[in-house]
C-alpha cells in the first residue's frame, strides 16, 4: 500500500489551516506588533491580509490543478524539473532542524503549566509534545483534522470572550487615521506579521488527502486565511484597547496577562489549555507536511524502500517516525545550545518565505489568463518580503544552493 487515504473534508481542512495560521502567532505577534506600530497596527493587519490573499489564491489554484503530497517540490517539477524539485523539497525539510523545534518550544512553555512539579521542565515538556504530534500524526488526517477543529472553534470563543468581557465597543473598532509618519512603522510590523501566514505552503502538501480537492482545497485556504486574519485583527484591538504590550517578556505573556485581568486567576489554567492546543495544532501540520515531503520524495526515487511505505491508516508512518526522531534531536541541541528562540524562527522564516518564492515561480509558468496574473503579483510580494528579511535570508540561499550543487554532481553521476 503507497497511497494515502482521502480523508480531509472541507469543515477539517478550514480547522487544520486557521489553527495552524493562528497556532504560536496569537499569543505573541499581536502584542509585539503593537509594540512596533501601536493602535496603526490595526492598518498593518489589513494590508497583510490583502497582500496575503494573491500568495493564498495562488496555492489554491495550484493545490485544485496539482494535488500531491509533495506540495511546493511537486509543483516546481511540473513547471521546471525534478533536480529542482528535490532541491525545494530538502530546502522545506530544512526548516525541520530551525523552525519546528523553536514552535514546538513556545507550546511546550504552556504545557508545562499542566505538568506536575516533577516532570514540567523545558526539555521534558518538548519532548512529550514531541510525543504527541508523532502520536497524532499516526493516527491519520482524519482524527488530526477533527482534532484541529475543535482546536480552532476553542480559539474562536476565546477570543470572542475578550472582545465580550473586555467591553470592546464602536470606539475601539475606529482606525486610527494614517499620516506620513506612521508608514514606517506599519512597514517594520508587517515584517514581524509575516510570521502569522507562514503555514499556506505546509498545507498544500495535504492536498492529496482532500476527499474532493478541486472543489474543497481552494475554498479551504481562502475560508482559513480569512477566519485567522480577522481573528487576529479582533486580538490586536483588545490588546490595544487595554495595553498590553511593551516589552519581549510581556508581549509573550500578553493573553494570559489580560485573562487573569479579565476573568480572574482561575481562568490562567485554561489559557495554558487552549495555548497549548494552539500551538501544537500549528506544528502538527508542519510534522504532517514534512512527514509527507519526506514519503513523497521516497515514493518517487525509492518507491520500494521503508520511507515510501504507509500503514493500514493510510499514514506514512517511517517518514512520520524519522521525522520525530529529528525534532526530538533538535530540541535537545537546542535546549542544551542556549540559542535564542528569536534566532532559530528568523531562520525558518527565510526557508518558508524562499519556498512561497519558487511555489509562486512555479504557479508563473503553470497557470493561464487571471491565475497568472495573481501569481506574478505573488511573486513581487515574495521577493519584497525575502528581501526584507536581511541577513536571515543567507541561510535559505546557502542551504538551495548546496541542495542545488548536490543535486547537479548526481546528474552528471547519472549521466556517466
Amino acid at each position: 500500500m503507497n497511497q494515502l487515504k482521502k480523508e480531509i473534508t472541507l469543515l477539517s481542512g478550514i480547522g487544520q489551516l486557521s489553527t495552524t495560521l493562528l497556532g504560536t502567532g496569537l499569543f505573541m505577534i499581536p502584542a509585539i506588533a503593537a509594540g512596533i506600530a501601536g493602535e496603526f497596527s490595526l492598518w498593518a493587519w489589513l494590508f497583510l491580509f490583502v497582500a496575503i490573499c494573491p500568495i493564498a489564491l495562488t496555492f489554491a489554484q495550484l493545490g485544485k490543478r496539482y494535488p500531491n503530497a509533495g506540495g511546493t517540490a511537486y509543483f516546481v517539477r511540473k513547471a521546471f524539473d525534478k533536480r529542482l524539485e528535490r532541491s525545494v523539497a530538502w530546502l522545506f525539510v530544512s526548516v525541520i532542524p530551525v523552525g519546528v523545534p523553536a514552535a514546538v518550544a513556545l507550546a511546550a512553555g504552556f504545557l508545562q503549566q499542566l505538568l506536575p512539579e516533577p516532570i514540567n521542565g523545558s526539555l521534558t515538556a518538548q519532548l512529550l509534545t514531541v510525543a504527541l504530534l508523532v502520536g497524532v500524526n499516526l493516527m491519520g488526517a482524519k482524527s488530526s483534522g477533527q482534532l484541529q477543529t475543535l482546536i480552532a472553534i476553542s480559539i474562536f470563543l476565546l477570543v470572542g470572550a475578550f472582545l465580550w468581557k473586555g467591553g470592546v465597543g464602536v470606539t475601539d473598532l475606529t482606525m486610527p487615521t494614517i499620516s506620513e509618519d506612521s508608514l514606517w512603522p506599519i512597514g517594520a510590523a508587517l515584517g514581524v506579521m509575516f510570521w502569522c501566514f507562514v503555514g499556506i505552503e505546509a498545507f498544500a502538501h495535504m492536498g492529496e488527502e482532500f476527499k474532493n480537492p478541486e472543489r474543497d482545497f481552494p475554498i479551504a485556504i481562502i475560508a482559513g486565511c480569512f477566519i485567522a486574519g480577522a481573528t487576529y485583527w479582533a486580538m490586536s484591538v483588545v490588546i490595544l484597547k487595554f495595553g498590553a504590550y511593551g516589552t519581549p517578556q510581556f508581549d509573550s505573556a500578553s493573553i494570559p496577562w489580560l485573562s487573569e485581568n479579565l476573568f480572574g486567576p482561575n481562568f490562567k489554567m485554561l489559557i495554558s489549555v487552549i495555548g497549548f492546543s494552539a500551538c501544537f495544532a500549528s506544528v502538527n501540520l508542519y510534522t504532517q507536511s514534512l512527514s509527507r515531503m519526506v514519503w513523497a520524495q521516497a515514493r518517487e526515487n525509492k518507491p520500494e524502500g521503508k520511507m515510501a511505505q504507509v500503514s493500514s491508516r493510510g499514514v506514512p508512518q517511517n517518514a512520520t517516525l524519522s521525522v520525530g526522531g529529528v525534532l526530538a534531536a533538535s530540541c535537545i541541541i537546542g535546549y542544551w545550545s542556549g540559542l535564542d528562540l528569536e534566532f532559530f524562527l528568523k531562520l525558518a522564516n527565510s526557508v518558508f518565505v524562499l519556498v512561497y518564492l519558487m511555489a509562486m515561480l512555479a504557479a508563473l509558468k503553470l497557470l493561464q489568463g487571471a491565475a497568472r496574473w495573481l501569481a506574478g503579483i505573488a511573486l513581487a510580494l515574495c521577493v519584497i518580503v525575502f528581501v526584507c528579511l536581511g541577513w536571515s535570508m543567507l541561510y535559505a540561499l546557502g542551504v538551495f544552493g548546496l541542495l542545488m550543487l548536490q543535486g547537479k554532481k548526481d546528474t552528471r553521476k547519472a549521466a556517466v
